[in-house]
């Protein structure tokens, strides 16, 4: 089986959308207008990135710089499609962002994801991946759900 980790690129966007759906990351009719900055500006900084099997993608990554900051990048979605999930391509993903960060010299990741019951499995995942929590905002989403923020110094 052929697997490959690469940026995202234009003919990738309808599969990215089917596991957009099948995750529920986000609503897939958002990616047009997320990513076009990423195709319309080389100098951005953003990073999509996917996961392949078989020349299809299955994961989706998407990294964007900390503005004001030196280093600094905030991975903002990361999912694989509900089926592969817990086959530890999101594990791989992870790997790929931070080496690809550590390449251009970037200095940390910060990942922020939600304290609901339904993210903790989401919340290990950072924690086995060696993230530590670096803050916590209460209410942040709504009432009684925080925002919980992992760091990682690359």
């Amino acid at each position: 089986m052929i697997h490959e980790i690469r940026p995202v690129q234009a003919v990738d966007i309808n599969a990215l959308k089917n596991v957009l759906d099948s995750s529920n990351l986000f609503p897939s009719e958002y990616l047009d207008d997320m990513i076009s900055p990423y195709f319309n500006n080389p100098d951005s900084g953003e990073i999509w990135f996917t996961y392949l099997q078989e020349n299809v993608p299955v994961g989706l990554g998407y990294c964007v710089p900390e503005k004001f900051t030196d280093g600094t990048y905030n991975l903002l979605a990361i999912t694989v499609a509900k089926a592969l999930q817990g086959k530890g391509i999101g594990k791989k993903m992870m790997e790929y962002i931070e080496g690809q960060l550590k390449k251009q010299h970037k200095r940390i990741l910060i990942v922020e994801t939600s304290g609901d019951d339904q993210y903790t499995l989401t919340r290990e995942f950072y924690l086995k991946a060696g993230y530590s929590i670096a803050a916590t905002i209460k209410d942040f989403w709504k009432e009684g759900d925080d925002k919980i923020i992992f760091y990682k110094k690359l």
